[in-house]
């Protein structure tokens, strides 16, 4: 099967979820992740039989198992303590560099793209924008702020551009969010990072997503932001981190990734070694990373993937993209999901996958 197949233009997705060997159902929604089609994981460990398939299809209870894998609920919110460090004027918008807490002590450095003529009168939907990893830790909002990096992924400046309010925030180990005693440099201090949530009972992705919602609740307090159409987007790490916050965040409307959605099945079969955010201790026992982003549903999602995207090994991508659409089949907001597989492109985001990803914002939030 090749992915114009399983483009969404090409074959109606009902129809394409008819023509294969899947049933929906409980078999669609845990059978055809690693856990089914093989009894056991690569550490050899046995699927808990204490979860039943009618426990596995319930997305509350998934959600609840989510949560304590992860590394249970997030603390209260507390007062954002905003500061406005400096305002950048450009063509057609202005930067904003500011911080904002995250938890207490801890500031979460940021750049905030308003367009002009958007104020509290005129409010305009808004995007965050969650940054790329690719290894370059001195890298983070200033990328899709178009203030640095590759122009590919000045994503943040088209979408200003566009009349959204753009937030963009360093994640944690990157840019401005570096070791502050400077001993351990680039992916060392990351990895100290997720050894010191592992040990707390928690893991990176906890701390990612408890970061994320604060970006959330920053962007909902600014009175140029219309709070009912509020969407995120991200690229590589930046998708992992859209679809590991979108089952948290009700506030975010429609979420879209591009080019990220490694499975445990093949992260085991072709020895990948990816960002920490990807591993949630314990979540395999209840199912890969597509019953994560299922978690999603009934708000709107788009997936943009390269078919040679080796991050993304494609063929159980596929096999992701098929059981994300019987969740949200299930759920009867089978509209609310599209995605797109490009032929031929690697881990890049292409004037195609921009596009759609430009459309899905206009579709959701205008």
């Amino acid at each position: 099967m090749n992915s114009t197949e399983l483009d969404n233009e090409s074959l109606d997705r009902r129809d394409f979820l008819k023509s294969t060997t899947f049933k929906s159902g409980a078999a669609l929604w845990l059978g055809n992740t690693m856990l089914q089609t093989s009894s056991t994981t690569a550490a050899g460990q046995s699927l808990s039989e204490k979860n039943t398939a009618k426990e596995m299809m319930n997305p509350n209870k998934m959600k609840k198992a989510l949560g304590n894998c992860l590394g249970g609920p997030w603390p209260d919110t507390a007062d954002l303590k905003v500061k406005i460090r400096e305002s950048i004027q450009k063509e057609g918008y202005r930067i904003e560099s500011l911080t904002y807490e995250a938890e207490h002590g801890d500031a979460v450095p940021a750049l905030l793209l308003i367009p002009d003529g958007i104020d509290a009168k005129n409010p305009a939907p808004a995007v965050a924008v969650w940054h790329q990893h690719a290894g370059q830790y001195h890298l983070g909002k200033s990328e899709p702020a178009g203030l640095n990096g590759n122009p590919m992924h000045h994503t943040g400046v088209d979408l200003v551009k566009e009349g959204y309010v753009v937030l963009c925030p360093d994640a944690l180990c990157f840019e401005e969010r570096q070791d502050p005693n400077k001993k351990l440099k680039n992916g060392k201090y990351e990895r100290f990072m997720f050894l010191e949530y592992v040990l707390e009972g928690k893991c990176l992705a906890w701390k990612n997503i408890l970061d994320m919602k604060r970006g959330i609740d920053f962007l909902c307090s600014r009175a140029e932001v219309d709070e009912q159409n509020i969407g995120c987007f991200g690229h590589s790490m930046g998708s992992t981190h859209a679809w590991l916050v979108g089952p948290w965040e009700p506030r975010i409307k429609c979420v879209v990734g591009n080019c990220c959605l490694p499975t445990y099945a093949a992260i085991h079969k072709h020895e990948l070694l990816h960002c920490f955010p990807n591993f949630i201790p314990g979540w395999l026992q209840y199912g890969d990373t597509p019953e994560i982003v299922s978690l999603i549903a009934p708000r709107a999602l788009h997936l943009n993937l390269g078919e040679l995207d080796g991050g993304s090994p494609i063929e159980e991508a596929k096999k992701g993209v098929l059981r994300i659409a019987a969740a949200y089949e299930k759920a009867e907001v089978f509209e609310q999901f599209s995605h797109y597989i490009e032929a031929g492109a690697g881990h890049v985001l292409s004037p195609e996958m921009w596009h759609r990803t430009r459309q899905c914002f206009a579709k959701h939030l205008q």
